[in-house]
């Protein structure tokens, strides 16, 4: 995910690792990981190719993909444009345009303003208005009180310029075109809590409708947690992981 470590996947690999063989993904830049040259800025389309050329190299025999926020749109392109190489995936709380969730009517061009400011806020903040500014957001991110600091020293230990160039691309990448391209089983797992403020089927919808170009997604909301439902809920959120697995 954005500004996150790979840890984030610890607990649940240590359930799953009897049984699995697993792969877990940091992105360069992220939580301490020196960054990596890039062009043009772009995250989302590299990392995916990365994980392709991994999977090609290593000879990996259609793995199962499971991407959180960032890291699902990292699965998505990778499934769409390499639809040879995944068996499944599964996104979790991640939509295949972000900035639907503040407007359903956005379009990548109607948010580019937006996204540029974002971008430019996450550049120029001195790194106690930047320490602020993710404390506060990691509060609306995760319920669970043990993990938030240490989400936020991810985010504080990342390079900010691709942490604000990733901003800038999730704000700004409408994957729905390319949902039809995708040939695999895709779950997708999302959160709602009481404390977000609006009727969980309102959130249904929205999911319902920003997936609708993909044939077959099978959508599973996980109650009573925020954007990091691994830790927020880990017991429904193992289970899913597994029987996604399963079948």
């Amino acid at each position: 995910g954005l500004g996150s470590s790979r840890s984030v996947w610890d607990d649940l690999s240590r359930q799953l690792s009897a049984d699995y063989r697993l792969h877990k993904v940091q992105l360069a830049g992220f939580a301490g990981q020196a960054p990596a040259t890039r062009e043009n800025g772009k995250i989302v389309g590299p990392a995916a190719e990365a994980i392709a050329d991994y999977i090609t190299r290593h000879q990996l025999s259609h793995p199962a993909i499971i991407g959180h926020s960032l890291g699902g749109e990292v699965a998505l392109v990778l499934a769409a444009q390499h639809p040879e190489l995944a068996g499944r995936v599964a996104v979790v709380a991640a939509l295949p345009f972000f900035s639907l969730m503040f407007n359903p009517q956005a379009t990548a061009e109607s948010v580019t303003p937006q996204a540029n400011q974002f971008r430019q806020m996450l550049l120029s903040a001195t790194d106690a208005q930047f320490a602020s500014q993710q404390q506060q957001a990691l509060a609306r991110l995760v319920k669970t009180d043990a993990v938030r600091e240490q989400l936020v020293n991810a985010t504080l230990t990342s390079d900010r310029q691709t942490l604000a160039d990733a901003t800038f691309e999730i704000m700004t990448l409408d994957l729905r075109p390319q949902l039809p391209n995708i040939r695999v089983p895709v779950s997708v797992f999302y959160a709602w809590d009481p404390l977000y403020g609006i009727p969980a089927a309102q959130v249904d919808a929205l999911y319902s409708s920003a997936w609708g170009a993909l044939k077959g997604v099978k959508l599973t909301r996980i109650d009573n947690s925020f954007h990091f439902m691994m830790y927020d809920q880990p017991e429904a959120f193992s289970k899913q992981v597994q029987d996604f697995l399963a079948h």
